[in-house]
């Protein structure tokens, strides 16, 4: 039985993450669509709003409870071991983190759905980013179950943190050069 939770879990886990990297694209593109004309931007943000609201609650937030309900059941089964095992409460940790990005994106949501976010394209490209950071910890954590795979983990963390801001930044630069007008 428990396999089948276990298999449940990893599914809407899947889930969720998919459903954060997504919304946060939509939220990019949201704000891009403010800077069109007044003809298009009333329909991409049309577009956009039925999109996030569909996503948001229809998979993302089912998502997020399912994958905390079964988790939590899953841990229920040998709470003492799991509650010995230091790797364990820091992936507790990372998910913590991960629910308040959630939530974060939340707030987010809710202000573009009533047209109030005054946030820019470039801090969601960067925001978008802290979602993957927080699934490779948590991924290292399940499968090296250790301190010092995650010391291992947490190096490879940082490098591709370092690599992931700077592409991120060299996209900004090279969209800048691309939009800017010509002499």
């Amino acid at each position: 039985m428990d396999n089948y939770i276990k298999a449940l879990h990893i599914i809407f886990v899947v889930t969720w993450f998919s459903g954060l990297f997504y919304i946060v694209r939509l939220f990019i593109y949201h704000c891009e669509a403010q800077s069109k004309e007044e003809t298009e931007r009333k329909i991409l943000i049309a577009q956009f709003k039925l999109m996030e609201k569909r996503l948001w609650y229809g998979i993302t937030w089912p998502s997020a409870v399912l994958t905390i309900i079964l988790g939590s059941w899953l841990y229920s089964f040998n709470f003492t071991f799991y509650l010995q095992q230091s790797w364990m409460l820091l992936k507790l940790i990372f998910v913590g983190l991960l629910f308040l990005y959630h939530l974060h994106c939340h707030r987010i949501f809710q202000e573009l759905q009533e047209d109030r976010y005054s946030g820019t394209s470039m801090r969601l490209r960067i925001f978008n980013e802290i979602a993957t950071l927080l699934l490779f910890a948590i991924v290292f954590l399940v499968v090296l179950k250790s301190n010092s795979g995650l010391a291992w983990g947490l190096l490879a963390l940082s490098i591709l943190s370092a690599i992931i801001f700077s592409a991120v930044y060299m996209y900004k630069k090279k969209r800048e050069k691309t939009n800017s007008p010509k002499e």
